[in-house]
């Protein structure tokens, strides 16, 4: 699951979605926060790991990817 904030909405709640689905069966959460550049990774039974710059972000085992947090956000930056 991924989450991006935007400007309007609550931290909290965004996270209590990722926690929400954690528990009921997802894998991986990534809540992504443009204005800080960080990405809060969330894995089921684990702390909170959090992620920035040339940060390594976990995936999925399935999914043979490699991927940085700048990474991320260059492609954010692509869209705006």
């Amino acid at each position: 699951m991924i989450e991006i904030l935007s400007p309007e909405q609550r931290p909290n709640r965004v996270i209590g979605n990722l926690l929400h689905c954690l528990e009921y069966g997802s894998q991986l959460g990534w809540f992504i926060d443009p204005d800080d550049a960080s990405i809060l990774v969330f894995l089921p039974d684990s702390r909170p790991m959090l992620r920035q710059h040339q940060d390594p972000l976990p995936t999925l085992e399935t999914i043979p990817l490699s991927l940085t947090a700048a990474e991320v956000f260059g492609w954010l930056r692509m869209v705006d």
